[in-house]
């Protein structure tokens, strides 16, 4: 079918590679819950996590069977995946995982030698700065929307500002809808960012008073 090589990045690897590669991210996602990587890899990897978060769901022995030809540890993640996983998302009907644009994982400049030639003088040139993600498993311990959006209320609320405007209010549906006690976390988490700030400030006091003494 014309345009069929279109329907996915090839990452610039042949098709072994490109697997092993997704494979790897996978696993390392499935164990760590966030990874950093490129946005393409980021986004390819998204596609194979999400559907592997399917299988999960169906718990069937072809399901199991299907996801232990694909993770790299296998024993380790599968009654991760089999287990709080697939309670995690039981409710949820897709959106496992989420993509989010980061900053260049390199930024500096670095030092290059021609190859071959030993009397060289090292020549500095730029960095490639390909595009990054951190892809991760939503509702999660490392969910960083859940994280912002429970900082953004804390700065709100620190303020005096009791409502929330509609970009704020839509973060917090978001990350409490399909969260099992959404609502409950979120207010924790608050808590604990207010409890956080006290105390730093209560250190700089105490630094302050020993600087006087």
């Amino acid at each position: 079918m014309a345009g069929g090589g279109g329907k996915y990045r090839h990452l610039g690897r042949k098709s072994s590679h490109r697997q092993a590669l997704l494979r790897n991210l996978v696993t390392s996602l499935f164990e760590n819950e966030s990874i950093t990587t490129t946005w393409h890899k980021a986004k390819e990897a998204q596609r194979l996590a999400d559907k592997l978060i399917t299988l999960g769901k169906k718990n069937t022995e072809a399901s199991r069977r299907r996801a232990l030809e694909i993770f790299y540890k296998p024993h380790d993640i599968l009654p991760k995946l089999f287990g709080p996983l697939r309670e995690r998302y039981a409710d949820r009907p897709g959106g496992y995982t989420r993509v989010l644009r980061v900053e260049p994982k390199q930024k500096y400049e670095f030092f290059s030698v021609a190859k071959g030639n030993k009397s060289a003088v090292p020549e500095r040139k730029p960095q490639d700065q390909a595009p990054s993600a951190i892809l991760e498993l939503v509702d999660g311990p490392k969910d960083m929307r859940f994280a912002m959006t429970a900082r953004t209320v804390a700065r709100q609320r620190e303020r005096g500002v009791e409502e929330l405007n509609d970009l704020t209010a839509l973060n917090v549906q978001k990350v409490t809808r399909f969260r099992k006690g959404g609502m409950e976390a979120l207010e924790s988490a608050i808590s604990k960012l207010k409890i956080s700030k006290a105390a730093k400030a209560e250190a700089e006091v105490e630094s302050s008073r020993g600087k006087q003494d």
